[in-house]
């Protein structure tokens, strides 16, 4: 065993002469109206109980408010959308290259008598004193069981050298692995990684998208490694 460095409706509904969807107000709408109001108001008030300045104050405060959130919320949104679009381009350098994500599948094949396998990997909380993998094959029987000892918390990735417990080499096919990770004899938390190949990128509301291909999709988040 060998260890790896960490690496639509197009419908018209209009109605003719008018809109169908009154446009949204926004806050410079409201505050051409509330000052409209505001005006009026004091133009018609009792000048023997004129209004509260306090009160003024409070109302003034509260459609300024309303103001800086809308602007804050279009800043957000175009900041959102740059990081998205950056996210994208970064992640194309991610083509044709491996990463780590969950999974539990590790593929073996072999060629001229050579005998290769996908990286497994795991991914730790805390360190542990003991750590254990076990590979079966698609039928469920234990083929291999390994002992990677102590390991410190974060992610490690591992190669498995293809043969079995009894020496032999494995068949070609796909087989899964479990890890037990133990620390003083507690049961500690240990996440299964598999390795899988980009072969391309996509964008959505969320950001980048890598396509594994057999392996699915994956968010830039989720990769836990890159090989």
């Amino acid at each position: 065993m060998s260890v790896l460095s960490s690496i639509n409706d197009t419908t018209d509904n209009t109605i003719s002469g008018s809109s169908a969807t009154p446009p949204k107000s926004t806050a410079d709408d409201l505050s051409s109206n509330f000052l409209t109001l505001l005006v009026a108001q004091l133009k018609n008030q009792d000048p023997t109980n004129p209004m509260d300045n306090a009160q003024l104050t409070s109302q003034l405060a509260q459609i300024n408010t309303v103001s800086g959130i809308e602007k804050l919320n279009t800043t957000l949104g175009s900041i959102s959308g740059q990081i998205n679009s950056n996210q994208s381009v970064q992640a194309t350098s991610l083509i044709g290259h491996g990463v780590m994500v969950a999974g539990k599948a590790i593929l073996v094949g072999s060629a001229d008598g050579k005998v290769s396998t996908t990286p497994f990997g795991l991914e730790l909380e805390r360190s542990v004193d003991t750590a254990n993998v076990t590979i079966s094959d698609s039928t469920g029987k234990v083929v291999k069981t390994i002992s990677l000892g102590a390991q410190t918390a974060g992610v490690h990735s591992y190669t498995w050298d293809g043969t079995q417990d009894d020496g032999t080499a494995a068949p070609d096919g796909s087989y899964s692995f479990s890890i037990n990770a133990t620390n003083g004899g507690e049961q500690m938390v240990a996440t299964s990684l598999n390795y899988a190949l980009v072969n391309g990128v996509t964008n959505d509301s969320s950001g980048a998208v890598l396509d594994l291909g057999v392996r699915g999709t994956s968010t830039l988040a989720n990769v836990r490694q890159i090989l």
